[in-house]
């Protein structure tokens, strides 16, 4: 009996065909390493829960101070609503600004000088699930900021909605607010290089962002050059959705699907993006 030659047999393995991945195969690949880079990023919130409690601070004191004062104003127009009921979705949207962006870029930085980053790198991960995985971990961590800011707006008697409805639009306008920003935030890591650079960028732009939108005071007050940067701010119209969701007598201004759209969009043109300047990180 014959043996067959070692490169027949050789020759049958390689062309031996393979299967070609599909588009429905690519992106349940993709959403499945980005759920599991998300699930690693919320298990370090076991770690160390007390952030979520130091986070919660800055917003308190805006509403316990900011807001008690500026309620005694009378020349914001803000329409059937109480300065602090007005407020008081704008503040829930900063403290998400603000966890997104000193999260984001801060944490990719460190991951990036503990040699993290460049074994993900090297694995077959998409860098885009890599993104945004740590953008669904950031909302995920952002949801803590709904319960504050419910409890104490509340004890503050500011006139909530709690149809489980309204909860839910809350909760998913939080959601994709964190992301967008924390995506945008990734960006910036990938281009800081360093800790002390990210963390003067970051106050450099957070600021902006939320004086810039409407969060304490209706864009009608702004002049002309401030409207535009209001109508270009992606935190306008989390504010926006949010106080027509989460107050009992709010309203949406451009509507909470016209909001959700905006908020859609910019995170999946941020993720393409950050996607794109992700191995700049290991450089």
């Amino acid at each position: 009996m014959t043996q067959p030659e070692p490169d027949a047999l050789l020759r049958g393995w390689v062309e031996q065909p393979q299967r070609r991945r599909n588009l429905t195969s690519a992106i349940k690949e993709l959403i499945t390493k980005s759920l599991i880079i998300a699930e690693l990023e919320v298990r370090k919130l076991r770690h160390d829960p007390t952030d979520l409690i130091v986070r919660s601070v800055q917003p308190s004191l805006w509403l316990l101070i900011f807001g008690q004062v500026f309620a005694r104003i009378r020349e914001i127009p803000t329409g059937n609503l109480a300065y602090l009921e007005f407020m008081s979705a704008g503040i829930l949207a900063q403290s998400v600004l603000y966890v997104a962006i000193f999260t984001g870029g801060m944490a990719l930085i460190w991951e990036r000088d503990l040699g993290i980053v460049h074994k993900f790198l090297a694995s077959p991960t998409p860098r885009i699930a890599m993104v945004l995985g740590k953008s669904i971990a950031c909302g995920v961590r952002c949801l803590s900021q709904v319960f504050v800011i419910y409890v104490l707006t509340f004890l503050l008697g500011v006139q909530l909605n709690f149809h489980p409805l309204a909860i839910l639009g809350v909760l998913l306008l939080v959601f994709m607010g964190a992301a967008c920003f924390c995506t945008f935030s990734l960006i910036i890591g990938c281009l800081a290089k360093t800790r002390e650079r990210m963390t003067g960028i970051g106050q450099l732009l957070t600021m902006p962002l939320f004086f810039a939108s409407n969060a304490i005071y209706p864009v009608s007050m702004m002049p002309d050059w401030l409207k535009f940067l209001s109508h270009i701010n992606p935190l306008t119209y989390q504010v926006d959705a949010l106080r027509g969701t989460m107050l009992l007598h709010g309203s949406s201004v451009y509507g909470f699907g016209l909001d959700c759209t905006i908020l859609l969009v910019t995170l999946i043109v941020l993720t393409l993006i950050c996607g794109k300047l992700y191995p700049r990180v290991a450089m």
